[in-house]
């Protein structure tokens, strides 16, 4: 089976190269990984200590963080080194000044994951949420470098619970202990004899929680807002967009809303905007104009949607309508709104949850999605109530990082 599976990963490496012509994104993949060991010999010196984390995009970049910070205020002689496997985390956060050193992480090939793990030498390798990737795993172990899976996720679905998964399987003893979100990830563990489990949650709850810290203003927000309802509609993807539509169209002039696409297309940003019977301003034109007079505000940029919904009365959050996959709900909840998602979350135990605590509603249509809006814009009573209880689901799951750290302490003592 490993025999197979390298001869895979040399195969698609060929694939990835024929794809690059076609594809932007593709070709970000494979030239980005052309000089990431010579960044790793220029960066790092043997006599460095380092730590590893590994994060497959952005999401779960963000789930890092919290740990990445406390890990350096901890360990400051330590160099933190983060890799990632999606261009959509990489070209975003590679100027990140949390981590010393960020590349991707080149193919899972052995002759790849020896070279990595000598030129990085870590103390500590911490991989978030999943990407088990086998030749890497198993250099970790040769190397007896601690090993950490933190937030992880699993689900019946995965190879390893399958009769011929046993080669994943095997990559699972590479790590040391697993930190996971559910009580279904440890019954699963279980069932193929770990015992090294840590129910901890999601280290994402952490990470938000720090957002009420922050100065959340911006002024070009509350200009928009003024006193009325604001419906801020995050990560939104066009299947999310022609949900709201109706409700956008038909709603009083007493309520505003945000909308802030996942990707920043100003083709369908602008079929979208024209589609829309209100006044509707962009982010990108906001400087001239005198935002009170318009009822949408479209966010076409990125980095802000965070301290956007801190105005919110209430949130949409995109991704679930289609199949792209739900996007980030604990920054909405964790300033008390109400939110709305689609009808495609069974992957996201932070939305079954809080549907479960009557703290999040799911819509599958249109007509639904009014109703609801509706609702929560009439009944302010039934508003607040169901913010209070995401509120309260927020701050309730807080402390994963801790867990984590008080291991990685226990053992370095």
């Amino acid at each position: 089976m490993q025999f197979l599976y390298n001869f895979l990963i040399y195969s698609s490496s060929f694939i990835i190269w024929l794809v690059q012509f076609f594809s932007k994104k593709m070709k970000l993949f494979k030239d980005g990984r052309k000089d990431v060991f010579k960044t790793l010999e220029s960066s790092l010196n043997p006599d460095d200590k380092t730590i590893w984390f590994h994060c497959a995009s952005l999401g779960e970049f963000e789930q890092g963080v919290p740990l990445m910070e406390a890990l350096k205020v901890k360990y400051p002689e330590h160099k933190l080194i983060v890799s990632f496997f999606s261009p959509s985390g990489y070209e975003v956060k590679k100027n990140d000044p949390i981590a010393d050193v960020i590349v991707y992480l080149p193919l899972d090939s052995s002759k790849n994951a020896r070279e990595f793990i000598r030129l990085t030498h870590p103390s500590l390798a911490v991989f978030i949420k999943y990407e088990f990737w086998p030749n890497y795993l198993f250099q970790l172990k040769k190397k007896e470098v601690k090993t950490l899976l933190v937030s992880g996720l699993f689900r019946e679905n995965q190879l390893f619970f399958k009769p011929y998964g046993g080669f994943m399987r095997k990559a699972l003893h590479s790590f040391d202990h697993f930190f996971v979100q559910d009580e279904a990830s440890i019954a699963l563990l279980k069932q193929l004899n770990f015992n090294n489990i840590t129910l901890s949650g999601d280290t994402r709850f952490d990470r938000v929680s720090n957002q009420l810290k922050q100065d959340n203003n911006l002024e070009f927000i509350s200009e928009f807002k003024q006193d009325t309802t604001c419906i801020v509609c995050g990560s939104t993807w066009p299947e999310d967009e022609q949900v709201l539509l109706d409700y956008i169209n038909s709603a009083p002039d007493t309520v505003k809303f945000i909308i802030a696409p996942h990707k920043i297309d100003p083709q369908k940003i602008e079929t979208f905007r024209n589609s829309i019977q209100k006044k509707v301003v962009l982010f990108s034109e906001k400087e001239n104009e005198t935002l009170s007079n318009y009822s949408v505000l479209i966010v076409d940029t990125i980095g802000l949607l965070t301290k956007i919904y801190s105005y919110a009365d209430i949130a949409y959050v995109g991704g679930a309508m289609g199949s792209t996959g739900l996007h980030n709900i604990l920054e909405p909840i964790t300033f008390g709104v109400p939110i709305i998602i689609g009808k495609n979350f069974n992957k996201f135990p932070e939305a079954k949850s809080l549907l479960n605590l009557n703290g999040l509603f799911t819509v599958s249509n249109a007509s639904e999605c009014s109703e609801i809006l509706t609702r929560l814009v009439i009944d302010l009573d039934f508003r607040n109530q169901t913010g209070k209880i995401a509120e309260q689901f927020a701050k309730s799951n807080i402390g994963a990082t801790k867990k984590v750290i008080d291991y990685i302490e226990s053992y370095n003592d």
